[in-house]
């Protein structure tokens, strides 16, 4: 920890001369005004617009001229800066991660060009089913929540923005204390640590008129959705895009490794239970997944899918009914918590063969507040996981009477069937873009 209140961890990665320098600062989209959703996405955008004066194309040169890749990132608990390059370049590097960070220019003339590639790219969303649903989906479970909007923001958010309101969140957001750097790279431990303390101990938070809630997300979410039955009607839609959930529980639930192979039998690979019914027997998808999106604050639980409209109200019923069963009167087997576990652990190693993975890794390791002996007690535990503890997890975190069914798709198609669901009457939603 580095006297400004910046955390700095080091891993010494020898398998390559290269380097990745990953800074996290805490509180992603969740800090955006309640009136200007979309700011912190924005903002990090214009991390790489210029600084000190230098244009865009003077940081994509500089980045260039070392070989790096950078990379911007707006999650909904975190910004995510990250560089990767060649080991000699490493001070080099994190001078310039230091410089766009803390000295971005945040010009008009930039701002107004990002600003309006946004506003395009969130009307062109408009005619996209699966932008729908997502957008749909988080308001209907979190309402006015701070995950109850996407990263990107609406129209009406980007176009009230200014450029003084970047600059006000940049100064409130970016600050050392509780950010955290990671570097991977081929040196020694201690070498690492000490090129970051140069680099950033000088680092000093701004002075700003705007205040961000980075604890807004651990807020409890609404006690129940907008609507259990939902539908964004789409006239013509030859598919109709489907979103089946409700908010569950957070990353640091201690159910975790009980989860995560409840999810690989139900539908978090090729041969789970979900895809095999609605893709392989029925023949209503090209696939179908489920997952657990684990948050700082209560993350949900989807299922996600594109089918034919004229099979929508019979994939809906298998989903429910696969959900039900592995809850109740099918729970998961031997042979299946068997392969969940193989899938699971052999696939795991490759999440670590880069210095960018590991780095990225570490990082979520310092906004989860997870140990340092995570990672090498990861299979460890999955290895611990019992049938009766994943029936206990998918009667506890698979709430029918909690979820929420959102249908993306022609309503004067499917209207008239969707009562045969026995979900209760269905309720329109317009959602702004």
């Amino acid at each position: 920890m580095l006297p400004n209140g910046l955390e700095v961890r080091a891993v010494a990665h020898r398998a390559v001369p290269i380097v990745s320098m990953v800074l996290l600062v805490p509180g992603g989209s969740s800090v955006d005004p309640p009136d200007r959703h979309g700011l912190t996405s924005i903002t990090a955008g214009l991390l790489d617009e210029g600084s000190r004066g230098q244009s865009a194309l003077d940081v994509a040169d500089r980045v260039s001229r070392i070989g790096g890749d950078l990379d911007l990132e707006v999650g909904a608990d975190a910004v995510v800066v990250g560089l990767t390059t060649l080991d000699r370049f490493l001070e080099t590097g994190l001078a310039l991660v230091h410089e766009i960070v803390t000295e971005p220019n945040l010009a008009n003339d930039d701002f107004n060009r990002t600003r309006n590639l946004r506003l395009e790219r969130v009307r062109q969303m408009k005619d996209h089913a699966a932008a729908m649903a997502e957008r749909a989906f988080a308001r209907t479970l979190y309402g006015s929540h701070a995950y109850g909007h996407l990263a990107m923001g609406t129209e009406a958010s980007l176009t009230a923005m200014t450029v003084d309101d970047t600059r006000a969140l940049h100064a409130a957001l970016f600050a050392p204390a509780g950010s955290t750097l990671v570097i991977v790279g081929d040196r020694s431990e201690e070498e690492l640590l000490d090129a970051a303390a140069a680099l950033f101990a000088g680092w000093r938070p701004a002075a700003s008129p705007m205040t961000v809630d980075r604890a807004a997300a651990l807020a409890p979410p609404p006690s129940a959705p907008l609507a259990r039955l939902a539908v964004v009607s789409r006239p013509g839609a030859p598919q109709s895009e489907l979103r089946i959930g409700h908010v569950c529980a957070a990353r640091s639930t201690p159910d975790y490794h009980a989860l995560l192979m409840l999810n690989t039998i139900l539908g978090g690979q090729f041969v789970s239970r979900i895809n095999l019914n609605l893709r392989e027997d029925k023949g209503y998808t090209y696939g179908v997944r489920t997952g657990f999106d684990l948050r700082k604050g209560l993350g949900p639980f989807v299922v996600q899918t594109s089918v034919g409209t004229d099979v929508t109200v019979p994939a809906i019923r298998e989903a429910l009914n696969e959900l039900r069963d592995i809850a109740q009167s099918r729970p998961a087997t031997t042979d299946e918590l068997s392969l969940a576990f193989n899938t699971v652990s052999k696939g795991y190693p490759r999440g670590f063969e880069t210095a960018t993975q590991v780095a990225r890794s570490v990082a979520q390791l310092a906004l989860h507040g997870l140990p340092d002996s995570y990672f090498e007690d990861f299979v460890p535990k999955l290895a611990q996981i019992t049938q009766p503890e994943v029936s206990r997890v998918a009667q506890e975190y698979l709430s029918l009477d909690r979820m929420t069914t959102l249908i993306v798709g022609d309503l004067d198609k499917i209207g008239g069937s969707l009562p045969e669901l026995g979900l209760g009457p269905h309720q329109v939603l317009n959602i702004d873009f």
